[in-house]
């Protein structure tokens, strides 16, 4: 399978999966379980919050959310205790930790963000082009004047438009902001509802994760048949497609009656089920703890001088993807095979090189006394062997 393709379907246990597929390996994947009546909000995703304590000198805030769940809110400038707002869930938490919650909710999407407490439509600054750069502010202006009358005079709506709009149509554009803004106005109706649950972007395609795989439009979108029939019959306020309202996206619909498993998904979430991650040359163990999640690398058959840098290379490249697919984040420590001091700078640069494409930011914190390489990673899933 050639190309950038979007799939999902249900597995035989009934979780329903989306995976990113890249060439013909899946590069990305997002799971939710079957019969999960109070999931672990993603990140993005936006509920009411009603303040429950205020630490001393502005520190912070614990908040009451949708669902039972408690949450920190760092910014507790102008709150009082019972304050009710909206929030949005920044990261996720460490066991047993409150969810760490922002004000003021950026709705998201591939092309644009929704900014509803801060007005101006704001481009990229790798956006270089003038002509491309009021091109594009036109169209997302077009589309925030269209909604003036149904939200209310005192919103303060702004935009910021990403890189990856740059050369997209301006009708692209306008379906998505238009979608945004759908977002929006449900969050706002939300606020005179005592018992709001969680909000989400509408779309079949609507979480933070997956609109960054569609910041790069994909060759094609493999359903089956019945979520082909969702995708296309869409909503009527979001245009003819249910997919951030871009018609594009419907000529790239493919049906097959197994996509997870002509996509090769399925046989992936069977091997993210172990530890073991075998490599170009050598492998690696891939091990979530309480506290951190621990990387072996071995050298496998290979007891030539360059084994350990050879290993410890493959590992580098390899090693966003699998915290990606696996869903880890917090802190990584990983034991390299053993190798020369001086190829270090060597493999540091693979390391930055691998993690400058991955999109979970992470730090690359360095080497310990012990000769460990350590990384701090932000949580943005849960991790996959919790989900399944």
């Amino acid at each position: 399978m050639k190309g950038r393709v979007i799939t999902m379907g249900e597995t035989a246990q009934g979780a329903f999966v989306t995976a990113l597929i890249c060439d013909g390996r899946v590069e990305d994947i997002e799971v939710h379980p079957k019969g999960n009546a109070n999931p672990m909000p993603a990140i993005g995703q936006v509920c009411y919050a009603t303040i429950t304590r205020i630490l001393p000198n502005g520190r912070g805030a614990f908040c009451d959310l949708a669902s039972g769940l408690g949450g920190f809110l760092r910014d507790s400038r102008d709150l009082r205790q019972g304050t009710r707002l909206p929030v949005q869930i920044a990261s996720l938490p460490e066991v047993g930790k409150a969810l760490p919650v922002r004000r003021n909710p950026l709705i998201k999407g591939p092309r644009v963000i929704l900014t509803p407490a801060a007005p101006g439509i704001n481009a990229s600054r790798k956006l270089t082009d003038p002509e491309e750069k009021d091109r594009l502010t036109n169209a997302v202006a077009k589309a925030l004047r269209a909604w003036e009358s149904k939200t209310p005079a005192s919103a303060e709506l702004g935009a910021i438009i990403r890189t990856s709009a740059e050369g997209v149509a301006a009708d692209r554009i306008t379906a998505e902001v238009c979608t945004l803004l759908a977002a929006y106005r449900s969050i706002e109706m939300g606020e005179e509802q005592p018992r709001t649950t969680w909000f989400t972007k509408p779309g079949l395609l609507s979480s933070d994760i997956v609109v960054e795989w569609l910041s790069e439009t994909p060759d094609a979108i493999l359903l089956d048949p019945s979520g082909a029939s969702i995708a296309v019959a869409g909503l009527r306020e979001h245009g003819p497609l249910n997919l951030w309202g871009d018609a594009v996206l419907a000529d790239r619909i493919e049906t097959d009656p197994n996509p997870l498993d002509t996509a090769s998904v399925l046989a992936c979430l069977d091997a993210l089920q172990t530890h073991d991650v075998a490599l170009a040359t050598g492998s690696m163990i891939v091990e979530p703890t309480r506290a951190l999640v621990a990387v072996d690398v071995n050298t496998g058959a290979d007891f030539s001088a360059a084994a350990g840098l050879k290993a410890n290379l493959s590992a580098a490249r390899e090693l966003p993807r699998q915290l990606r697919l696996r869903g880890l984040g917090g802190q990584i420590v990983v034991d390299f095979a053993p190798m020369p001091k001086k190829d270090r700078r060597t493999l540091e640069e693979a390391l930055r090189k691998a993690f400058r494409a991955d999109p979970v930011e992470t730090s690359l914190v360095g080497w310990t006394t012990l000769g460990h390489y350590e990384l701090q990673r932000r949580r943005e899933r849960r991790p996959l062997h919790e989900v399944l």
